[in-house]
Order: C-alpha cells, then sequence, then structure tokens
C-alpha cells in the first residue's frame, strides 16, 4: 500500500467519481484510476462498485473512507501548524501608533515569541492610524480613541489623564495650581488635526465656552514638548507619554478632569493572518484593562 492509492481512493470516495478526483488533485482520470486499481488488486479487495459510469462505496470502502478521513484531516492539521510555524518564524507586522510607549511590554513579549519577525513601528495620529489600517499599509493601529462600528479587533490598554505641560523656567511652572481658562491664557502648542489629544482638549473648551491662544501647531508629540522646553507655550499631553523631561514641568490643573484611553486595533478581517492574531493574543494576554 502506498500514499498515493490511499490519496487516490479518498478523493474519490469524497468527490464521487474518478474525473472529479482527479481535478482536485491536479491529476489525469487514467493515473487516479490505475491507483484505486492497484490498491484494490493488492489487497484483493473491492472498493467501488462501478455500474453504468456510476461508482458507490463498498461495505469495505465505507470503513476505509472512515479510516482515510481521519488521516487526511490529521495531514491537514499537520500541514496547518507546519504553516503557521514558518510564518510565524519569518515575515511582517507594521504597526502604527500614537505613541509606542503604550506598547512596549507587548512589543518584548512579541519579539521574544517570534524573533524572526520583522517589526516596523511608525507614529501617527488618529487619522493616520485609521488610514494605514484601511489601505493595509499597517496591520496595528495603537489609538486614543476607537472609532464606532464593528469593524475592529480591539484590545484595551490602559488609561492615563492628560495634563498640560510647560519649560522650567516659564514663570507658570512655579504656580501650585491652576484653571483650565487661566492656562489658556496663554500660547498653546497644539499638535496637529487628528489629534485625540487635541480633540479632547478642543471638546472640553468649546463645552466650557474658554476661548484660548493657539501659538504653535506641531506635529508629533515630540515636537511639541521640544517647542514647549524651548518655551514656546503650554503643550498637553497623555501624562503617560510625558515621560521623565527635567526641561519640562507638569501643571496641576484644579478643574479639569480629561482622559486619553489606549487601544491596539486591527481590522477584523484581517484578525486571522498569523502575525496579527499572535501579536492580538499576546497583547490580550498583557492587557492593563479588559478587552471589550
Amino acid at each position: 500500500m502506498r500514499y498515493v492509492q490511499l490519496r487516490a481512493f479518498h478523493h474519490v470516495a469524497v468527490h464521487g467519481g474518478f474525473s472529479r478526483a482527479a481535478e482536485a488533485l491536479g491529476l489525469t482520470q487514467p493515473a487516479i484510476s490505475d491507483q484505486v486499481r492497484k490498491l484494490e488488486a493488492e489487497y484483493d479487495i473491492r472498493l467501488f462498485d462501478r455500474e453504468k459510469k456510476q461508482i458507490r462505496l463498498t461495505e469495505a470502502g465505507r470503513e476505509l473512507l472512515e479510516i482515510t478521513n481521519r488521516l487526511f484531516e490529521v495531514e491537514a492539521r499537520a500541514l496547518e501548524y507546519l504553516s503557521e510555524t514558518q510564518t510565524l518564524r519569518t515575515g511582517k507586522l507594521n504597526i502604527v501608533a500614537d505613541s509606542a510607549h503604550h506598547i512596549l511590554h507587548v512589543l518584548t513579549l512579541f519579539r521574544r515569541a517570534h524573533p524572526g519577525v520583522a517589526v516596523s513601528v511608525r507614529s501617527g495620529n488618529t487619522a493616520t492610524v485609521l488610514d494605514g489600517l484601511a489601505s493595509y499599509e499597517a496591520d496595528i493601529g495603537v489609538i486614543g480613541e476607537v472609532p464606532d462600528g464593528r469593524e475592529f479587533e480591539v484590545v484595551r490598554l490602559d488609561s492615563s489623564p492628560v495634563v498640560a505641560f510647560v519649560a522650567s523656567s516659564s514663570p507658570l511652572a512655579t504656580q501650585s495650581s491652576l484653571t483650565l481658562k487661566k492656562v489658556c491664557e496663554h500660547p498653546l502648542v497644539l499638535r496637529e488635526k487628528g489629534s485625540h489629544t487635541r480633540a479632547l482638549l478642543e471638546a472640553e473648551l468649546a463645552r466650557r465656552n474658554i476661548s484660548y491662544r493657539s501659538g504653535i501647531e506641531a506635529e508629533g508629540r515630540e515636537a511639541v514638548q521640544e517647542i514647549v522646553a524651548a518655551g514656546g507655550g503650554v503643550g498637553f499631553v497623555s501624562q503617560a507619554e510625558l515621560g521623565n523631561d527635567s526641561r519640562l514641568v507638569t501643571l496641576e490643573l484644579d478643574d479639569t478632569e480629561l482622559t486619553m484611553n489606549e487601544a491596539i486595533i486591527c481590522l477584523r478581517e484581517r484578525r486571522d493572518s498569523k502575525v496579527i492574531r499572535s501579536f492580538m493574543t499576546i497583547a490580550r494576554g498583557n492587557a492593563r484593562l479588559p478587552a471589550n
């Protein structure tokens, strides 16, 4: 008995004919017929009744089919496992994040599990993250505001208050506490349009009818921090993203509570990609907040 003989029998039985089995296996019908005939001859057994160009399984054929069903199911599972292992030994994962700070622990665990996968991380605001996912230029997004809809798989990470900050040399740095209105009497250094931090701030200012002076608009959190450190005005950022920069001082706002929530997202239609699935699984198992 040879593997090719069992495979030919199995496909004839499953597909209900020699022609369809040949088409499924990419072989000729005579080749399939020859393999089945040799199997029957070698073991002196009849697996099919052939009548008027139609075939049906004999009792022996039905019993053998039960065995080959298990055999080829195990083969398919083995192939799936080997393919998955091979994919996760190599490949690439593209991440667009409003702040990579929030996923450093996940990145570390993912790299440890799959050192052969090349990981690319680039920064972007909320709009950039969503555009990257929609265009398939990004596999994973890290975002502060999860959009409405069911097209995303979401793992919530953590929450952090939004704080104001100034240069340590600023006169405001010596204030014990300030109101948001008082802070907004000074020039603000704001993120670009599309930033969730800016959207939160502007929504709060509009709700409270507070006007503000927009001194400088900068693209990216790092640019805002550098401008503020140079004395360019007051910035706003998630406290978790501020880091430990001796040039900067956090201002305590005694009348304001803004919170930034961070989450890892991917398109639901792509969640079965092995690399994406592995990253999301690791993230979910190490999230600081429960997944939705």
